[in-house]
C-alpha cells in the first residue's frame, strides 16, 4: 500500500510532534532524575524524528534496526547527514538497550548530559531538512 503525499505529510508530522513531546518528557526524566526513563524518552525522541524522515522521503519503516539501517544507508552514508549524526543514533540505540534491558547498567545523569543537546541538535537538523526538502 502506498502512501498519497497528503498522507504521507500528515504522518511525517505526527512523528515530528511525538518526537518533540518525547523529548519534553526526557526533560522532564531529566529534572526528577529518573535517568534510565530518560535515556529510553532521548532515544524514541530521535527515533521518532528519524522515522519521520524516512517516512517523508518514501521509506518504509519496520522495526527500529531497520530505520537505524535505513538512516545510515540513505542519509549518512550519502553524506546528507554526517557520520556524527549516525554514530550519536546509534549510541543511543545502546544507550536505551542498556537502560531497559541490562540489570548492571546505571544510567546517569553523567551519562547522559552528553547527549542532550547533539539529540535536540538531530531532532532540529532532521525537521529543517524535511522542511527543506518540500519547499
Amino acid at each position: 500500500m502506498s502512501l498519497t503525499n497528503e498522507e504521507r505529510q500528515i504522518i511525517v508530522n505526527l512523528e515530528l510532534e511525538k518526537a518533540k513531546k518525547t523529548y519534553e518528557a526526557m526533560e522532564l526524566c531529566m529534572r526528577e532524575k529518573a535517568f534510565e526513563s530518560a535515556a529510553n524518552r532521548m532515544y524514541y525522541a530521535a527515533f521518532h524524528a528519524v522515522s519521520a524522515l524516512l517516512i517523508s522521503t518514501g521509506l518504509s519503516v519496520k522495526s527500529h534496526r531497520g530505520v537505524m539501517a535505513l538512516f545510515g544507508e540513505h542519509f549518512v552514508r550519502t553524506g546528507i547527514f554526517t557520520k556524527s549524526d549516525g554514530a550519536l543514533f546509534s549510541d543511543l540505540v545502546i544507550m536505551r538497550d542498556n537502560a531497559d534491558y541490562n540489570c548492571f547498567f546505571e544510567a546517569t545523569e553523567e551519562k547522559l548530559n552528553p547527549y542532550i543537546e547533539p539529540t535536540r541538535q538531530l531532532i532540529e537538523k532532521i525537521k529543517r531538512y524535511i522542511a527543506d526538502k518540500d519547499k
